[in-house]
């Protein structure tokens, strides 16, 4: 089974996913951790990201895979645990720019579809019930007020002991969230037949309980 989940930046698409994955005992695929992956290391070695041949030869010496590290799902990158490192805001800042480029989203899709061939997963993104699983069997397309959503990436950051401002939070998701839903490959867009849940006003708890409940429905 695939359960599709899309979403704005900070709208608690991966909550709900890593939540989702743990009460079914499905692999959890965090499609943006690789496309953060991606981008830490086209910034570490100075790609240039116009030009293609550049670009394609990085892609071709990134292997991203996931572990669980003390039951934290945990991104490492050519063998290399950068967890940390891909939730700075220097890589929020890139990494919409990153996920426009062709040869990018060609080489993370191929992998994801890999993952699914033979596992039952939950993944969560930008254009997973759209472009890379648009027959998947569940589609959920999270949302959530602007206001709250800078808040809850905002106190994400501080509780990691990043120092930024919220002003510096919310340009950052106005940015991202124009990128996102603006690009020519593979915008940000509600599937037809995805469902969508507002979790505004919701706890984790309430959102998690709404998906099942919808995911029973479906499936019985």
């Amino acid at each position: 089974m695939i359960i599709a989940i899309d979403g704005y930046s900070s709208c608690g698409k991966s909550t709900l996913a890593k939540a989702l994955a743990k009460k079914l005992q499905f692999i959890y695929v965090d499609s943006g951790a690789m496309y953060r992956a991606v981008t830490y290391y086209f910034l570490k070695h100075d790609i240039v990201l116009s030009d293609t041949k550049e670009i394609s030869t990085a892609l071709a010496n990134i292997d991203i895979e996931f572990k669980s590290i003390e039951g934290n799902n945990t991104c490492f990158l050519n063998g290399e645990d950068i967890e940390a490192e891909i939730r700075s805001m220097r890589i929020s800042n890139n990494v919409s720019e990153v996920s426009t480029i062709a040869e990018v989203r060609k080489k993370l899709v191929e992998i994801q579809r890999n993952i699914a061939a033979n596992n039952s997963v939950v993944m969560d993104g930008r254009d997973i019930g759209t472009v890379v699983f648009p027959n998947a069997d569940i589609k959920f397309f999270i949302t959530a007020d602007k206001e709250i959503r800078a808040k809850r990436r905002f106190d994400e950051l501080r509780e990691k002991g990043k120092e930024v401002t919220l002003r510096e939070v919310v340009a950052n998701l106005d940015h991202r969230d124009e990128i996102d839903t603006q690009r020519e490959i593979s915008p940000l867009r509600k599937a037809d037949d995805a469902i969508e849940i507002n979790n505004t006003y919701l706890s984790r708890e309430e959102q998690l309980e709404l998906a099942i409940e919808y995911i029973n429905k479906l499936t019985n």
